[in-house]
């Protein structure tokens, strides 16, 4: 049954185009080509990068931290209370008014410390500052030295200044050394992500952006298995582009540099904006599209790469409305703080302060920021 499994995953019609069989990509004559096997080396990549992150963190995130000030804001701790627990970790977070008043039966606690108590409580599962001043400086390094590698491995290719160039003498293309390296290190980086989701911030957009890393590495082993690896560099060095300017606008902005963040980015909506809704459907998607069936017919990875950028492309319209609702209100002056993080509550907020802080909780409970990926 295992055989039968493995002739059907690995055979050529799902991946390859009509007349083209796996012997004939395999290396010779100088040429090397990309190869399944090599895509095991995106977990010890992983790993290696949680371990940078990690140094990273410890000895450059939270020193520049403390030279800037940044600072957690000083919590008060719920009170034990098991009843409350209870409620809290298997029903809700935000209980409603007929629940409390059936708290206040079970505890003996009038109405206000009830309120306090779920307060305080949904305080403790929030990310201080400090967490997410270091978790935006090391994707803003990240994304800045993939956008420069990205660079140096695209430049001088004739594909990046004519995509029609992308399927020239396809799929026998040979692999270079700056594209393997390029997708290994992508691909590990979103493989950490995945790996780090339970103790990274929580974004009300966690589920997309589940589905987001989970269609990124999808594409990128399609791609490098399929050999779509030169248009594959290209879709990554378009994401990367914009994501430096999110990120590193989240870090003036936690760091109280508020006029630069705010133009950092109004710079990082328009990038957003023409990569993500001009360039990537209208260049990239065509060129995948388009371009192809002029030179041999349409086969089953052809559709599944387009399925998967389409899928990228609906995400992306997504964030984009996220954006755009932010970059009005920066545009107001009524964007204070990061309009996409979860907000602290005071224990003396009022119901409609509370209720404008919860807004944005979703099903989990979490609250969180435009990724714009």
């Amino acid at each position: 049954m295992f055989q039968t499994v493995s002739e059907w995953l690995w055979w050529e019609r799902l991946w390859l185009p009509a007349n083209v069989s796996w012997s004939d990509l395999e290396d010779s004559e100088g040429r090397v080509y990309a190869k399944a096997s090599q895509l095991y080396a995106a977990l010890p990549c992983a790993l290696c990068l949680l371990l940078v992150r990690f140094l990273f963190e410890r000895y450059l995130a939270i020193p520049l931290a403390n030279v800037w000030e940044i600072r957690d804001r000083v919590r008060c701790t719920a009170e034990p209370n098991h009843i409350l627990e209870n409620y809290f970790c298997s029903q809700a977070r935000l209980p409603s008014q007929a629940d409390v008043r059936s708290l206040c039966k079970k505890t003996s606690w009038p109405e206000r410390r009830i309120h306090v108590w779920f307060r305080r409580r949904r305080n403790q599962e929030r990310a201080g500052l400090r967490k997410r001043f270091c978790e935006a400086s090391w994707r803003c390094a990240f994304y800045f030295f993939a956008f420069v590698g990205g660079v140096l491995a695209l430049y001088d290719k004739p594909w990046l200044y004519n995509l029609k160039e992308v399927w020239a003498g396809f799929p026998k293309q040979s692999m270079l050394a700056s594209q393997y390296w390029y997708y290994l290190f992508e691909m590990g980086f979103y493989l950490s992500l995945l790996l780090s989701l339970t103790f990274d911030v929580k974004r009300k957009d966690f589920k997309e952006q589940v589905i987001h890393h989970i269609a990124t590495l999808t594409l990128l082993s399609f791609s490098w298995i399929s050999n779509y690896i030169r248009i594959g560099t290209i879709v990554m060095a378009v994401h990367d582009s914009a994501d430096i300017l999110l990120e590193g606008a989240k870090v003036l902005n936690y760091a109280k540099w508020h006029q630069t963040a705010n133009t950092i980015f109004a710079v990082f909506t328009i990038l957003f904006m023409l990569t993500r809704l001009v360039i990537f459907p209208f260049w990239v998607i065509h060129c995948t599209w388009v371009y192809p069936v002029e030179r041999f017919d349409p086969f089953f990875g052809y559709y599944f790469f387009n399925v998967m950028l389409v899928v990228l492309q609906i995400l992306h319209l997504y964030w984009a409305a996220l954006i755009s609702r932010m970059f009005y209100k920066c545009i107001l002056g009524k964007l204070e703080g990061d309009d996409r993080s979860d907000e602290e509550e005071d224990d003396s907020d009022s119901p409609q302060e509370r209720d404008h802080k919860l807004s944005h909780i979703n099903g989990s409970g979490a609250r969180g920021r435009a990724n714009g990926h």
